[in-house]
């Protein structure tokens, strides 16, 4: 049978998701909990989002299998569900900086990472440094100059729609850099935090801190609002496009369709080879 879990974590202290050994990660804490409470030897768990090192989440998910008997003896001698049983028990083996938040019994055919519609993750800049909270210093980033949140999301806009992102991934062999952008915008917030929202079907990896690499320098005035486009449709990485610290970014929310038939015709979508993009050319003038 399959589970799914809803994780929550600060990054600060993990050397990202995916377990390496002699490194504390996001996974091996969760599976070395999970071998604890169930019993078994450490599960295989498959996650909807892999984070780098130093990224937070508050929306994190993961499923992974287990057999029926041991999932009916978690409640023990409590009248607990089973699924509310593994949550108070993670509770009371995994570290403060780890959380499960939810566990849910779902149909065998969802899968954490290919039956995602869509990720959300956001980031935190601060342009002011007396206005930072020191209790928020581990998740915001600040940088020297004032920003201008509506050239940002000007130029965050342009980047929207199903494109080939290779100019902001890290290149992995045999792995594309086609995606789906479907929405990238920047607000102040009351606080004075300027806070950033990307939304894609899916990430390559370190797309999104250079997604934002490539605003902060229209924010600041150092580049116009057409730059990031250009990049982009250059295909290749530019020096100029900084990959932001870590530990500004977190993955907020995985979405994912509700029936058993959308989550197959998703499951087929996600794992199809994306066919190359053609880039966009501005349209002629009349």
């Amino acid at each position: 049978m399959r589970i799914r879990i809803d994780l929550a974590y600060d990054g600060t202290d993990f050397s990202g998701w995916a377990r390496q050994p002699e490194l504390r990660t996001v996974e091996g804490e969760l599976a070395r909990g999970l071998g604890i409470v169930l019993r078994t030897p450490e599960p295989q768990l498959t996650v909807g989002g892999r984070t780098d090192a130093g990224v937070h989440a508050r929306g994190s998910v993961c499923h992974l299998d287990l057999p029926e008997d041991v999932w009916r003896s978690l409640p023990g001698r409590s009248d607990r569900d089973p699924a509310e049983a593994l949550v108070v028990r993670l509770g009371g083996v995994l570290p403060a900086d780890l959380v499960v938040r939810a566990v849910t019994r779902v149909p065998d055919v969802f899968d954490a990472r290919f039956s995602a519609l869509r990720r959300r993750y956001s980031y935190r800049l601060c342009d002011e440094a007396r206005r930072l909270d020191p209790l928020r210093r581990r998740d915001t980033v600040v940088v020297r100059r004032a920003l201008d949140v509506a050239a940002m999301t000007a130029a965050a806009h342009s980047l929207t729609g199903l494109r080939d992102f290779a100019a902001f991934c890290r290149r992995r062999e045999g792995a594309t850099t086609v995606r789906t952008l479907l929405s990238y915008s920047w607000t102040r917030s009351p606080d004075g935090i300027v806070v950033g929202e990307v939304v894609a079907d899916a990430f390559c990896h370190s797309m999104v801190r250079a997604l934002v690499g490539a605003i902060v320098p229209v924010g600041e005035g150092r580049r116009e609002e057409t730059w990031p486009s250009q990049v982009l449709e250059a295909g290749i990485r530019d020096p100029g496009v900084q990959v932001m610290p870590a530990h500004g970014l977190c993955l907020e929310e995985i979405v994912y369709p509700e029936g058993e038939e959308e989550l197959l015709a998703r499951d087929r979508e996600s794992r199809a080879v994306r066919p190359p993009v053609e880039p966009m050319r501005p349209a002629s003038a009349d």
